[in-house]
């Protein structure tokens, strides 16, 4: 008979957890972008209908071939008044938007750091819970000035910064390499917070009004904390519930790569190690493609293609939940082709990365020029986002092989550098389509973000590796040398003490001799 154990490994319930914790992570970063829509006062029509047509459209043949365009949405009143909405222009809509990741770089490193010297049960588990609580505050302070909103969401990015890298070290330490894929398609629970969050800000903004939005996310935020106390422990060792098989498969399967004990970090071979930059470079691609289309998509389809709220935000949420299960499937077919050694590891997360970041930028080229065809756009949409759910098993589960005993440390690291794509590119989106939202200032962005893709995917398919780096075992070795160094030197000690010893017993002897 199956014990229960073994039915539901503690492996598995941290799949769960860590993949709940991930979405609630992304519920309090990204509520603002579509709950934005519902706190500015709306364009008297959408931008794109003076370009664009649709189906209910009236169109007339000029004698010039051309088709003149009768929009069909409608002006909006002019005794119609928002009281509880904000005269914010794209510029200040883009400096929102993008506020949370100023500092976010910041914490990236010291959350990498901080998990390998306190653990991160502790550290994802109050970034998230901290980041949730300032979430309550935002509503109060959104109505005193937009600066006191931006400071705010600069706050919760400052604070949320540790969560990513934090979770590298537990991984190293739980997860066996044939595992990691399909694990770390635990973090692309990021998509269904994602997924959630748009519809869900939607539904509760138009019924509640948008200060709901922010509640609900938050406390959604709190209740997750109390699971992730009582179900995370920092490795199989201080897990209280875990099985001896269980314990025993992980501890043999991770031996010689983790290192528990507190090591001297190689911060010099980090810095300059070509297979680090080359992850994050390939990181980098990937993360502005994908951010470009998770902050901006809800402000595309409502300015450009005029969609309200509600329809907004089952648009921008549905691609996500097609990138986690795509994720999820695909990672496990990676982990396959390692542990059948049909592929090399590293071809492996060259296909991957292939697929999260050249394929991606493929369908935002394409999406940006889909003009005025929202269904093209959203399928397109749909595509980039989808494939991108290839990241748990390309750059993401490449720091971890690289180094698993500093992998928290490269992920920060790597997060410092890649979480500019989150301020730069809505700066960009506000500056190109201030008071010009129309289909060609749109295409630029996609294809900036396009062009990022391709040429990142490029990078790593022609440089990138997944070796296990020489200075991975750095301070193990380190400690080591030490321990030898000090057995040789204290040799010495013993033996000139031993010699003194005797020659004192000798001359003892020799004195009773003479007696």
């Amino acid at each position: 008979m199956v014990s229960e154990k073994e039915i539901i490994s503690c492996r598995d319930v941290l799949w769960y957890v860590v993949f709940c914790g991930f979405a609630i992570n992304y519920m309090l970063r990204i509520n603002l972008n579509l709950t934005i829509v519902a706190m500015v006062i709306p364009y008297p029509k959408a931008a794109a209908t003076a370009q664009c047509y649709s189906e209910t459209s009236n169109k007339t043949h000029e004698g010039n071939g051309t088709i003149a365009v009768t929009p069909s949405v409608a002006t909006i009143p002019e005794n119609v008044t928002y009281q509880d909405r904000f005269a914010w222009n794209e510029y200040q809509q883009g400096l929102a938007l993008g506020a949370y990741y100023w500092l976010h770089w910041l914490s990236q490193l010291p959350g990498g750091l901080l998990a390998r010297r306190y653990g991160t049960k502790l550290v994802f588990g109050l970034g998230n819970f901290l980041t949730a609580i300032l979430g309550f505050l935002i509503p109060v302070l959104t109505r005193y000035h937009l600066y006191a909103l931006i400071f705010l969401r600069v706050l919760q990015g400052l604070v949320a910064g540790v969560i990513w890298p934090s979770m590298h070290d537990m991984t190293a330490k739980w997860i066996p390499p044939n595992e990691r894929s399909k694990f770390v398609s635990s973090y692309l629970g990021s998509s269904v917070g994602a997924a959630i969050t748009y519809p869900l800000c939607a539904a509760v903004s138009s019924t509640f009004g948008w200060d709901a939005a922010f509640y609900v996310t938050s406390l959604l935020g709190a209740i997750w904390y109390c699971s992730w106390l009582f179900c995370v422990h920092d490795s199989p060792q201080q897990h209280p519930r875990i099985s001896d098989e269980e314990k025993t498969y992980i501890l043999d399967n991770l031996r010689g790569s983790v290192n528990e004990e507190e090591t001297k970090i190689p911060w010099k071979s980090i810095w300059l190690s070509g297979p680090v930059w080359i992850t994050i470079a390939a990181h980098w691609g990937g993360g502005w493609g994908f951010l470009t289309l998770m902050t901006q998509t809800p402000s595309y389809f409502n300015f450009v293609h005029g969609w309200n709220i509600n329809a907004t935000g089952l648009v921008s949420g549905a691609p996500h939940i097609l990138r986690m299960i795509f994720s999820y499937y695909f990672s496990i077919m990676c982990d396959w082709l390692i542990s059948t050694k049909k592929m090399s590891l590293t071809n492996v997360r060259k296909m991957a990365t292939f697929v999260c970041t050249g394929v991606q930028g493929i369908f935002i080229l394409i999406l940006a020029y889909s003009g005025c065809e929202p269904i093209l756009a959203v399928i397109f949409m749909i595509a980039g986002t989808a494939v991108n759910g290839a990241i748990s098993a390309s750059t993401l589960a490449n720091f971890v092989d690289l180094s698993p005993n500093y992998a928290s440390i490269l992920l920060g690291f790597c997060g410092m550098v890649v979480i500019w794509c989150g301020f730069i590119s809505p700066a960009v989106v506000g500056a190109l389509t201030n008071n010009n939202q129309t289909v060609s200032q749109w295409r630029i962005v996609f294809i900036i973000a396009a062009v990022n893709s391709i040429a990142s995917a490029v990078i790593y398919l022609l440089f990138g590796t997944s070796k296990e780096q020489p200075w991975n075992n750095y301070g193990k070795a380190t400690t080591e040398i030490g321990q030898e160094m000090q057995k040789l030197t204290a040799a010495p000690v013993i033996k000139r003490g031993e010699m003194e010893e005797r020659t004192e017993a000798t001359e003892k002897d020799g004195m009773i001799e003479k007696k």
